[in-house]
């Protein structure tokens, strides 16, 4: 059983050693642990500091790609050099690392395809009151849209299995984690989590500029997944609204006009007609979302393939028979 550490690095050459000096050597039931590091564009010696801990896979990035695409490229890497199971954190030492051992038990006892830990929001004394609210009710809109139960959505500090790897993949460039759980949610994977304690402070994040950039671009990572995998329900409870709406006019003229009042009021029926024609398009735009739902789960049952096609021969043995590699 093989595991990989991935730890994406943007400038990180004072707190990486913390962090690498942290993921435990060896944990019961895992057979080698490996530690890639994933350099999302550093301009200071990250790189340096990494190999001098004997990191030896190295995953560069010339310019800053993103969150997302750093724990796309790493996930890709851990695969091609045979992962069973990922783990991701990050290099600001925010995770303890120490826990990784825990992190991967339900992965192992065949009890779940992706674990993750729960930050205890409530106790990490340099959030404030209000990041807090925005975190909790973050983690329960993903948890609507995933229909799971996960306390913390937003953390990082998370376990997949190599089943789970083959079957998501990540479409924003800003954070994968609130698009994973929902992938993962929706596509009837196990997920758990266990309770952890973070470490202190060591900078500010690098991710977003400010809360309300954070909020705006989680809100929208949420939305766009959500679309994917249930558009019926947002497009049908905004065809339902503008439907309900678009009656209480058509009501008004009507009893305007039963008590001989209607001819003065035909912007009623104009009001109610072009709130009847939103609800109508809102129907239509369900329909089309649907259709291109169908054709994305088509699409990624083959990204499926071509990943296993990819990755999974790297893991036959040199001594295999072409019978045994058809069956892989």
């Amino acid at each position: 059983m093989k595991l990989v550490v991935q730890v994406p690095c943007l400038n990180e050459e004072e707190t990486l050693p913390l962090v690498l000096s942290s993921i435990p050597r060896t944990i019961p039931g895992i057979d080698e642990i490996v530690v890639v590091i994933i350099d999302d564009g550093s301009t200071d010696r990250t790189v340096e500091v990494a190999r001098s801990f004997g990191v030896t896979e190295v995953v560069r990035h010339h310019r800053n790609q993103g969150l997302a695409r750093s724990f796309t490229d790493g996930v890709n890497h851990a695969l091609a050099i045979g992962a069973d199971i990922v783990v991701n954190t990050d290099g600001d030492n925010q995770y303890p690392q120490e826990r990784i051992a825990d992190l991967v038990q339900p992965i192992l006892r065949g009890e779940a395809d992706i674990v993750i830990a729960d930050r205890q929001v409530g106790l990490i004394s340099h959030f404030s009151p209000a990041k807090k609210a925005l975190q909790r009710f973050g983690s329960q809109v993903v948890n609507v849209a995933a229909r799971t139960e996960l306390p913390d959505a937003a953390s990082g500090f998370r376990a997949y299995s190599r089943e789970s790897l083959m079957r998501l993949n990540t479409v924003t460039r800003f954070s994968y984690c609130m698009e994973t759980i929902i992938q993962a949610g929706n596509k009837n994977l196990a997920i758990t989590s266990i309770p952890v304690l973070t470490n202190p402070k060591t900078r500010e994040s690098r991710l977003f500029s400010s809360t309300r950039q954070h909020v705006f671009r989680s809100a929208a990572a949420i939305v766009r997944a959500f679309v994917m995998y249930r558009p019926y329900v947002i497009f049908g409870v905004m065809a339902a609204l503008f439907g309900l709406l678009g009656l209480v006019p058509f009501v008004r003229y009507a009893v305007l006009a039963a008590t001989g009042n209607g001819g003065g009021h035909v912007q009623s029926l104009l009001v109610g007609a072009a709130l009847v024609v939103m609800s109508s398009l809102c129907v239509l735009l369900g329909v089309v979302s649907d259709l291109i739902r169908t054709n994305r789960a088509l699409i990624e049952a083959n990204l499926e393939h071509t990943k296993r096609a990819r990755f999974d021969i790297l893991r036959v043995p040199a001594t295999a028979s072409i019978e045994e590699v058809v069956l892989r």
